[in-house]
């Protein structure tokens, strides 16, 4: 049934293409994900998100982690519908979108394998032509669910980053090597965030050994990167429990450096990219690549 869905959707992409390619910018697709759940990945998505919607770049935030929706909570927003109410043609593009602050609007998603479920030819066709209202998005980053379901890996291969966030605990770190693991199977670059450490030196030195393991098991093939660290600090906590932003909150604190560091690094790819169609660009863009994989 979803093949079947599947190549009236290629036709529908390929017939839209045809029509006219549009100039757009390329979005820059951010996938963040974890190994286990409350190591801070969502944190560390809506501080990264909002950092840099506050340097002028149009950012948006999917929410692909559904079962586990907290991203309303870290905006302190309230949701009333997602993209699935979309796809079944219950809402528009527009009626789910939720602007945070200037440069920044949330999208709600719902987990991969359900997105195509309701992929009828005519309600995706309304959805593309929607979803145009995202395509000058110059950044999404993708809140995914922890683990490495075969939904989370659909949005993983998706991306033009993947960021794998751990903390400095044994437990945490083994389910992140495994995550690392099966990403390698579908790309050949993976990003790390080392959140709640006590230094640079401790973020380092946990990510070297994280590094050993996976270029003796995995290959040298893997290029596996540090993007960052984010200290440990209070001020996180605190803002959590004020439904905030801790960047917002605390401007000056330690983490907010932290991550105003990772946005430089993902704000130099972005300066990289060119014009290009508008396939590659914003929501729409994502579910041509979403497509891919049925």
């Amino acid at each position: 049934m979803i093949g079947h869905q599947a190549e009236k959707l290629e036709e529908l992409v390929a017939s839209n293409t045809k029509a006219g390619p549009r100039k757009s910018k390329k979005t820059r697709f951010i996938a963040i994900t974890s190994g286990k759940g409350g190591v801070g990945k969502s944190t560390i998505s809506s501080n990264l998100a909002y950092t840099l919607a506050q340097r002028g770049l149009n950012v948006g935030i999917f929410d692909a982690d559904i079962g586990l929706a907290n991203l309303d909570v870290m905006f302190n927003v309230k949701i009333k519908k997602n993209i699935l109410h979309v796809l079944k043609g219950e809402a528009t593009v527009s009626d789910i979108l939720i602007p945070i602050t200037r440069n920044l609007i949330l999208i709600p998603g719902e987990s991969g394998d359900e997105i195509l479920k309701y992929a009828d030819m005519a309600l995706f066709e309304r959805f593309m032509e929607e979803a145009q209202v995202l395509d000058k998005l110059d950044v999404m980053i993708i809140d995914t669910g922890a683990g490495i379901g075969e939904h989370i890996q659909m949005f993983l291969d998706a991306a033009d980053d993947v960021i794998v966030v751990t903390v400095p605990d044994p437990a945490a770190i083994t389910d992140a090597y495994a995550t690392i693991k099966t990403i390698a199977a579908l790309r050949d670059d993976v990003g790390m965030i080392m959140n709640q450490v006590k230094s640079e030196k401790e973020a380092v030195g946990v990510f070297e050994k994280i590094k050993k393991v996976a270029r003796a098991n995995i290959g040298s093939d893997l290029d596996l990167t540090l993007v960052g660290k984010i200290n440990a600090d209070a001020k996180v906590a605190s803002a959590i429990k004020q439904r905030a932003l801790f960047s917002a909150l605390y401007p000056s604190a330690l983490a907010t450096k932290d991550i105003e560091a990772i946005a430089n690094k993902v704000a130099l790819k972005l300066e990289r990219n060119v014009l290009v169609t508008s396939n590659e660009s914003g929501l729409s863009g994502l579910f041509r690549r979403l497509m891919d994989h049925f």
